[in-house]
This record gives structure tokens, sequence and C-alpha cells, in this order.
């Protein structure tokens, strides 16, 4: 009988990967001195007709380390970015983590009371922000923010070629605002500072156990915990991913994701993207498809990495399935279920075997589990362990009691990307990380069920279960039977309050419907749903309530926002 000890995911591994790796005794920032000079002249980033080499982004980010330490940061210090996905993100980023500072992603989506809250926490010293959001935003909360010393600000048009940051102005499309002093807080534009410093600064001393990034999670259960990353964690997971997907600095590749790099997913594809000397797209506007497909059509990425539901916008995108994806050797999917019959639509277009789904999160820097890249993929899974990684289920009870091959239990692991801790939070932390059996395992809170050949299924968030009258209903289950149904776009499934049975739930489907909204037939279409779903579900799984919005909510990723539809 198959069990977890015996990892029988390893007879699945590609032939070029191993079940165990050496993660080197390097920082991330060693590793991205390798990639910035491996091969200068290759273009790094690619954005709205604006080339930057390898060489310039060394030496532009060289001058932003530079302007820090002369300013006295260093080890032990936070750089807050608050940024979308354009050239000044990886100049920072790249020039932070080269001074010694660790780096905080701050979502540009967040309101003002958000980022207070995110800035105060992280300990954030200096926060690159936009003028726009300079104005709207940062100048209201500036009193409440003791602890930040220093802002440099900058357009989302300054790298734009002359022409499009003239006519993106005169357009409107490139928002902007005044930035005016702030008491107790030096303010920097980031376009004067860079020609002041030559790039000539002193390398800071860092071990692998230093914090690298402070990422906070989404903040489903509560304020946002800042996840505490050590180089050690980003070098071992960039390192186990770069040998899973074969990605070498010989080969050259071009990568293409609309993750922002606020978010860990997005920042750590730019990352191993960098250290691998890889050249990027980047996407400021996930939603902008009719862009992307341009830069597609323009660039012909090798790689490409997007959450499911950017994958379904796309595919309803006519030049998109005019496209070469010749080049296209994979195109990754994660962070949230992509329906089955949605991977075989875009395995149409991209090519048959191309998606790869991938499992992780912010604890585990982030990924735990991917498909293979050339052997055995299983539609629906999100794949095996990857190396060095330790995975079983647990009892959704107590999370004491290994679960049976085939059942559904808690995912909890255990290897070199696992976090160091939530930041300031002990007890969330020893909440998290916990013993089993003598050894330390994160409890991810993630729902699945493995197979005997070792790949799992994520089948619900625990806090996403419905509780109906005593029976588990796993959100997933009931999604993937409403995306069988041709009139509906987008869904999700969540549990409400039952008013005549206290402690149960109702399961509640919330439909983006095909076609026009203003001309649905509601009562007919949800009727039809209904019907639908009694033919393939157990009846307590059926959806009691059925709502019709025009639009899901969405999170700054991607994701259904179920704490927002709750």
């Amino acid at each position: 009988m198959t069990s977890y000890a015996q990892r029988p995911w390893l007879k699945h591994y590609d032939p070029w990967v191993s079940g165990e790796i050496d993660v080197p005794n390097k920082t991330y920032t060693d590793l991205l001195e390798e990639g910035l000079s491996f091969a200068p002249q290759r273009p790094a980033v690619y954005f709205f007709g604006k080339t930057i080499t390898f060489s310039e982004l060394d030496g532009l980010s060289a001058r932003f380390a530079e302007f820090l330490t002369s300013r006295g940061y260093g080890p032990g210090d936070v750089v807050g970015i608050h940024l979308v996905n354009i050239p000044q993100y990886l100049i920072v980023l790249a020039g932070s983590l080269r001074a010694g500072c660790a780096v905080s992603g701050v979502s540009f989506l967040l309101t003002a009371n958000e980022m207070a809250h995110q800035l105060n926490d992280s300990g954030a010293s200096l926060l690159v922000t936009t003028d726009a959001s300079f104005e709207e935003k940062l100048f209201a909360i500036s009193d409440r923010l003791s602890g930040l010393k220093d802002i440099v600000v900058t357009n989302l048009g300054d790298f734009l070629p002359p022409v499009k940051r003239l006519l993106g102005r005169m357009l409107k499309k490139i928002p902007s605002g005044k930035v005016l002093p702030m008491p107790g807080k030096q303010v920097f534009h980031l376009n004067r500072l860079l020609p002041l410093y030559s790039g000539r600064f002193e390398k800071p001393k860092l071990t692998p156990e230093d914090v690298c990034l402070i990422q906070y999670t989404g903040g489903t259960t509560g304020l946002p915990k800042g996840t505490l990353l050590t180089h050690r964690n980003i070098v071992a997971n960039v390192t186990q991913a770069r040998q899973w997907t074969d990605l070498k600095p010989e080969a050259h590749d071009i990568g293409l994701s609309a993750f922002p790099f606020f978010h860990l997913a997005g920042l750590m594809l730019g990352m191993m993207a960098l250290s691998s000397s890889a050249t990027q797209c980047l996407i400021p506007d996930p939603r902008d498809t009719g862009h992307i497909c341009k830069q597609l059509q323009k660039y012909h990425p090798t790689l490409l990495a997007n959450v499911p539901t950017l994958y379904q916008m796309l595919l309803a995108e006519p030049g998109f399935h005019r496209l070469d994806f010749s080049a296209c050797r994979l195109c990754i999917s994660g962070a949230a279920p992509f329906a089955e019959e949605a991977i075989t639509a875009l395995e149409s277009v991209v090519g048959k075997g191309k998606v790869m789904e991938v499992y992780g999160m912010t604890e585990t820097s982030p990924l735990l589990t991917m498909n293979p890249f050339s052997g055995k993929k299983k539609i629906g899974t999100v794949g095996i362990p990857i190396q060095s990684t330790q995975v079983k289920l647990v009892d959704l009870e107590t999370g004491t009691r290994e679960v049976p091959v085939g059942e559904a239990g808690e995912l909890i692991a255990r290897g070199p990307q696992v976090m160091a801790g939530y930041k300031d939070k002990p007890a969330e932390t020893d909440h998290a990380l916990r013993e089993f059996e003598g050894e330390k395992w994160l409890y991810t809170g993630d729902v699945a069920v493995m197979d005997e050949d070792g790949y799992f299924t994520i089948v619900d968030r625990t806090k996403d279960m419905v509780n109906v009258g005593g029976y588990k209903v796993f959100s997933r289950e009931v999604e993937e039977v409403l995306y069988q149904h041709k009139q509906i776009a987008f869904c999700a499934v969540i549990g409400r309050p039952n008013p005549g049975r206290p402690g149960s739930e109702r399961v509640v489907a919330v439909i983006q419907p095909a076609g026009d909204f203003q001309k649905l037939d509601k009562p007919r279409l949800e009727k039809e749903i209904l019907d639908f779903c009694r033919k393939t579900l157990a009846p307590y799984k059926v959806p009691r309530v059925v709502e019709f919005v025009e639009s899901i909510p969405l999170t700054s990723v991607g994701k259904v926002d179920k704490k927002a539809l709750r």
C-alpha cells in the first residue's frame, strides 16, 4: 500500500531532476550578480517598445544601491516597493538587495490604511512609490508612518520611449500626481537621483540566513502577516525551479507573466529570470489582454506564467487564437484551481502538454509541487512535490494523524524553501510551523488528496469548506461541475449560515454568466444550472442559493476573492 514516506512521486521525476538538491551556500544576491553579468548585452526587459539590457540594469541598480548606502541603509533595513510591473521595480529590487536590504512588496491595490499597516508592520525605512500614489494615498497617512524616513517617487512612464511617454500623458493614460514636501521625511525623485551616482558601492556582508524578503500574505483571515523569507529560502526555490524546468542561462529564455511583482509568485518569477539571465516582458496591467497578445506576437516568449482567470480571459480574445506558440515550451498556471475543460481549451491553442499546474504559497518561497516539465502531467492536479520537499496529508480535525492515500486531508510540508516564520508574530508562527512526529512541518491550511502515483489535487482551503449539516462540501468540486455548463463564464462557491439550522451552512453559487448580463433570463438559467448540478452532485452538494453577478471580484493577483464575496 502506497504511503507518503515512500515518496511515490520520485518515479515521475524527469531524468535530469534529482530527488534531493544541494542548496548552494550563497545568498540570492550572489545569484543576482551572476545573472546580471552572464550576458551583459542580452535584453533583460521589454517594456512597451523599450529594451533594457542586463548591462544597463546592472548599472542602474548599482546606482540605486549606492544611493541607499549613502543614506546609511544596509543589512537589517527594509525597503518597501509600491509599484506595478515596470522597469523601476526591477531596478529598485536589485539595487536594494545589492545594498543588503530586505525588500517588502506593497500591493498597488492597497488602500491608504492597508498601506500604513504594512509599512509599519514591516518596519520599512524607505518606500518607492509613484507620484500618483504619493498624492492619492501616502500624503494622507504620512503622520502615521513614524518609521518611514525616505520616500522615492517615480512616474509610470519614466522609462517609456519619449514619444510613448508624451502620448500617454496627452491621452491621460499615464497617471501623475503632485509631490509635496513631507514633514519629517526626505522625498527624492528616482529619475533625478540615479544620474547623481556612479554605481560604486561597498558590498555588504550577508549570510544565507539573513532575511531577503518580507512578503505579506493575502489576509483572508484577518490582517496580512509578514512572511520572513531568508536568502537560503529563495536560493533553494530558485535552484529547485531552475532544475525542474530546465532553465539555463545559455538557452536565453524569454518570459511573460502578468503576476504582479508585489505578489510572491510574480516576484519569484522575476527574481528567477534575473538570476538566470532570462528576458522579461513586463505587463503592468494584467487585464489588458489586447496588450498581452501584442507582446506575445512581437517577442514569442518561451515561458508563460499566469493565473487561470487570465488564461481564460486570453482565450476570450480572438487574436490569442491566431498567435504562433511554437517557441513556447511551458505555460505555468498557479495560485488558483484551473478547470480541466479550460486547460484543454488552452492547450488546443498553445500546444498539448504545455500547461503545467503548480502549487505553493507565500510561506514556501513559493513553490511546493509542480507537474513534471516533460514527463507525465495530470490535468487537474498540482503535480508532485519538488526536490528535497516532503509532503503529507493529515486529518482535518486535529492535524496529528496521517490520512490514507486517496482521502482528503490538510497538506503539510517540509523543505529548504519553508519560511523562517512571521515577523513579530510568534503565536501565528507556532500555529503554522508545528511538530509532527518529532519534526517541524508547515501546516498550509489547504485540503488535498494524493493518488497512488504521488500527484496532489487541491480540493479546498480549510476555511472555504462548506459544512452542510455535518457533511463537508469542497467548493472546488462544485465549481468543476458548474464550469461544465456552457453559459457560465466564471463562478465561485462559498458557504453561508443556514438560518434554519444553527451551525450548518448553505452552498451558495456565485455565477458570472457568459453573454449580455442585462438580457439574462435569470430564473430560466438558475433552473438550468440547478437541474444540471442535480444530475452530477449528491443532494447536499447542490447549491441552495444561486447569485448572478456582472463580474466576480478578484484579488490583486487575479484569484477569486472569496473574502469579498462573503
